[in-house]
């Protein structure tokens, strides 16, 4: 759950402030979704991590190139997005639904999708045509790739209660690596507003 806490505090961070340097307007109601899909991430919790060790991975997020210092606002826009989009069509599958309490998977899938159709519009402004490229090379592409090795792990596991034990630690831990990002975001928001 640490995953989607510091996707979470990334969204935190593009709604920074009034209206955002970023031309985008996220609603403070958008920020306590991304808290409430946190909790209910955690409340997922089905078994303790210990029964769970010999079913350990390392899924090698794309911490480096998600935290690296040279990630532009538009990139960091789109990291979020995919996070947020890959996360959704994780948890938006018949095997998630399978594994976890139906009322708290709903939930947070109702959540990811509200903060998805929120994030689509701000994305929509700060990515114009050229800037489509973003989501097929770089960060955005490294993403992706860390969700394929997601989706294999399980599917390698037989979607056993342990796996998505596994995973959820997993996108919680990619999560929370999210908030450095958020930070350089709040700060490009500084410079821009800087005279």
């Amino acid at each position: 759950m640490a995953f989607m806490l510091s996707l979470l505090m990334a969204l935190v961070l593009v709604s920074y402030g009034p209206g955002g340097s970023l031309g985008c307007d996220l609603s403070q109601n958008h920020v306590l979704v991304g808290r409430k899909n946190l909790r209910l991430l955690g409340q997922m919790r089905r078994l303790s991590p210990r029964f769970c060790l010999q079913d350990r991975k390392d899924f090698t997020f794309p911490q480096e190139m998600v935290e690296g210092g040279q990630l532009q606002e538009a990139q960091a826009i789109s990291v979020l997005h995919e996070m947020l989009q890959q996360s959704f069509n994780l948890f938006h599958t018949e095997r998630a639904s399978a594994a976890w309490d139906t009322t708290l998977l709903e939930q947070l899938r109702t959540g990811l999708h509200q903060q998805l159709d929120d994030l689509d519009a701000c994305l929509g402004q700060v990515m114009g045509e050229e800037d489509s490229a973003l989501g097929r090379t770089g960060p955005t592409l490294a993403v992706k790739r860390y969700f394929q090795g997601i989706h294999v792990y399980l599917k390698e596991k037989g979607y056993s209660d342990c796996a998505w034990e596994i995973v959820r630690l997993e996108i919680m831990r990619s999560l929370s690596s999210s908030v450095s990002l958020q930070e350089r975001l709040r700060m490009m928001d500084g410079d821009l507003s800087s005279p």
